[in-house]
């Protein structure tokens, strides 16, 4: 820490402590004469954390505040760098700014809207701040004929495991469960070229990436996966994050109307390209075993809280799927 820190005019610190929230990368909250600061060492390996990564991140995160969303850019360094590359990591320092995670079944429904309409600022000073997108080639759906084949293995691997904890039951069941939605839906795999616009986007919109002072969003955190994907799906894939019941995973869809039509308002996206995003967001997660593959090919429990409900959701989302595409599109 003090290496990467004489790195940077006038910042001393006195304490620090490890920031406990993010999957990803590692954080510190230092404090000092000077003020408050978030340190953060990236270490994703996926070609997010390269140093042109980094600078172009930065780049567009320093041109949304200018356009006046609530961002907070990283420092530069004596070198006008906004990161340090030190010993083959890469830090970089941010001003620590106080507030508070919400999830989004704690908003009021002015807040809700508010939350939409954030994001869909977000999506069009994006588009901004780059050169215009062509659209890309169709984009393939996964195949349910490979999600088998990962059901198969992970079967095998979470009934092997030992010594057997009740996640493991749970995972079982639910792969089962799984079997058998592919059976009935199986049919509505989204076509190739049925994705709607592509954009740049956050990347990770969800409650711990975004802080709250009084009603008030107060910043968005975490830049790391901006980049080109279809807009409309990260929209319904916070609406999914934001308003899902902790336990058992159903959205409160009352929340989730108000956020979708401000997101649409304030992005300018159709109906139709929302319902494009619903559609390939519920086939994305009916064949997504992320999770499970962290506890059993990585043998990385960090992430099996989120498991329950987000099993849950979408075995529930299977059932009512008209509802939820109703809410996001009326």
């Amino acid at each position: 820490m003090g290496a990467v820190l004489r790195r940077y005019q006038d910042v001393i610190a006195s304490s620090a402590e490890r920031v406990s929230q993010g999957l990803l990368n590692r954080g510190l909250r230092i404090t000092g004469p000077g003020g408050g600061y978030f340190l953060k060492q990236y270490l994703d390996d996926a070609g997010h954390a390269s140093s042109g990564a980094l600078a172009a991140q930065h780049r567009a995160v320093a041109g949304l505040r200018d356009l006046g969303l609530p961002v907070v850019p990283p420092l530069a360094a004596r070198d006008g760098r906004t990161f340090v590359l030190l010993r083959g990591r890469r830090y970089a320092l941010f001003p620590w700014v106080e507030g508070e995670h919400r999830s989004g079944t704690a908003l009021e429904p002015e807040q809700c809207s508010a939350l939409g309409a954030l994001l869909g600022r977000v999506h069009t000073a994006l588009a901004q701040l780059h050169p215009p997108v062509p659209q890309p080639p169709p984009q393939p759906s996964a195949d349910p004929a490979q999600t088998r084949r990962t059901i198969v293995g992970l079967q095998a691997l979470a009934r092997d495991r030992d010594p057997q904890e009740p996640i493991d039951a749970l995972a079982r069941r639910r792969l089962r469960e799984r079997l058998d939605l592919l059976d009935a839906h199986g049919h509505r795999r989204p076509a190739a070229d049925a994705a709607p616009p592509t954009g740049w986007v956050h990347g990770d919109f969800h409650p711990l990436n975004l802080l709250y002072r009084g009603q008030e969003p107060v910043a968005v955190l975490d830049w790391d996966r901006l980049g080109l994907k279809p807009r409309t799906e990260e929209a319904v894939r916070a609406a999914t994050l934001f308003f899902n019941h902790p336990d058992t995973g159903v959205l409160d869809l009352n929340r989730v109307r108000r956020y979708a039509r401000a997101y649409r308002e304030a992005s300018g996206s159709s109906p139709e390209e929302v319902a494009a995003g619903v559609h390939r967001v519920w086939w994305e997660r009916l064949n997504d075993f992320w999770m499970l593959r962290w506890r059993y090919q990585r043998r990385d429990l960090r992430v099996d809280p989120l498991f329950p409900a987000a099993a849950a959701q979408i075995a529930w989302w299977c059932e009512e799927y008209e509802q939820v595409l109703d809410a996001c599109v009326n």
